[in-house]
């Protein structure tokens, strides 16, 4: 791959109600959910990374430190920012910064590892199910 520390990539969505933690069982609370924090930041990452990948490779996340700095009410577009910070070769480690329209409302720190046979690693993870 060709990407290089410093590398950034963006992406926005608008908090809809399958994003809150109402959604996701924490009921009346109609602002956007960790869990789909966690998913918008997942998400930067990985599409960065996407387009540079050989053909029947994957990434899949290994670690994140998380940190929800404040609510993002239904309706309102949240914006994450991912920055390489390093990569050894198949572990990429990221910067994560998330913001709404009026203030920052998450940080993270997020790993990635490349798996170079996509096919072989679901084959290997669907074992699992047959024991």
């Amino acid at each position: 791959m060709s990407l290089t520390a410093g590398t950034s990539h963006e992406i926005t969505r608008t908090v809809t109600a399958d994003l809150t933690a109402d959604a996701l069982g924490n009921k009346g609370v109609m602002v956007l959910a960790t869990p789909c924090v966690l998913t918008l930041i997942e998400n930067a990452c990985s599409e960065m990374l996407q387009p540079h990948l050989p053909a029947g490779a994957a990434t899949v996340g290994t670690v994140v430190e998380l940190k929800h700095l404040g609510a993002t009410p239904l309706g309102m577009k949240v914006r994450a920012k991912a920055t390489l910070l390093e990569t050894d070769g198949r572990c990429y480690a990221f910067s994560v910064d998330v913001w709404d329209e009026k203030e920052k409302v998450a940080e993270a720190k997020h790993e990635r590892f490349l798996v170079n046979d996509l096919a072989k690693f679901l084959a290997r993870a669907m074992k699992k199910a047959d024991a």
